[in-house]
């Protein structure tokens, strides 16, 4: 398919966090196609010079620092899911950058696992947001949010996505349609292509890319 974006290339990338035991699948879908229109994404981890291990056992090297990665600089964050989420504090650094990415407007994309670490750093409280299970966020420390929880395969509030980790495709969707990576009638397609196995929508998305829009 084409990699002509809908707009320009945006100037600003878009940032994926990288941790020991990142879930790889849960963002497969959103990277590939983000970079296929276009988009460059960049891995940002606590040490650049230290590698990390996902849990598939696939070695990352990160592009840059965290501490240094300013929202301003970028066009969205996005937080995978990790083993490391749920057993300590170890990833509280990147659910502090979030809430850095939300207080100035740009976007942060949250799936499994970084939807706890969100809930616990505050961020759901006031927001519409699902996960993997209700329960899940109840039991986080500090979470406030139970009246905003949504039964949904994925919810965007404003800059806010999450998604639960059974849904990679919805998620990428939603990274979608906030970047304004597809046309609607092509995200929709898009959607029912890689999430139904709608045979029915390869067509749209041919006649998309013959156009430049897919």
């Amino acid at each position: 398919m084409s990699e002509t974006l809908r707009h320009d290339t945006p100037a600003k990338p878009v940032h994926l966090a990288v941790y020991d035991t990142y879930a790889d699948w849960e963002t497969g879908h959103t990277t590939a196609h983000l970079t296929q229109r276009g988009h460059r994404v960049r891995t940002v981890g606590l040490a650049a010079e230290q590698p990390v291990t996902t849990m598939g056992g696939v070695r990352i090297q990160p592009d840059l620092v965290l501490a240094d990665l300013r929202p301003e600089d970028s066009s969205l964050l996005i937080l995978t899911g990790a083993s490391l989420w749920d057993t300590g504090e170890d990833l509280a650094p990147f659910a502090a950058k979030a809430r850095e990415f939300l207080a100035a407007g740009v976007p942060v994309a949250a799936i499994c696992g970084a939807t706890a670490g969100l809930a616990r750093e505050g961020l759901l409280d006031g927001r519409a947001h699902t996960s993997a299970a209700s329960v899940y966020l109840a039991h986080q420390p500090g979470y406030a949010g139970a009246e905003h929880y949504v039964e949904a395969d994925a919810v965007t509030d404003g800059d806010l996505i999450t998604a639960g980790p059974t849904e990679p495709v919805a998620f990428a969707r939603e990274v979608f349609a906030r970047l304004d990576v597809y046309k609607p009638d092509v995200l929709d397609a898009w959607y029912r292509l890689f999430h139904d196995s709608d045979a029915s929508a390869y067509p749209v998305l041919m006649a998309a890319a013959e156009s430049g829009d897919a």
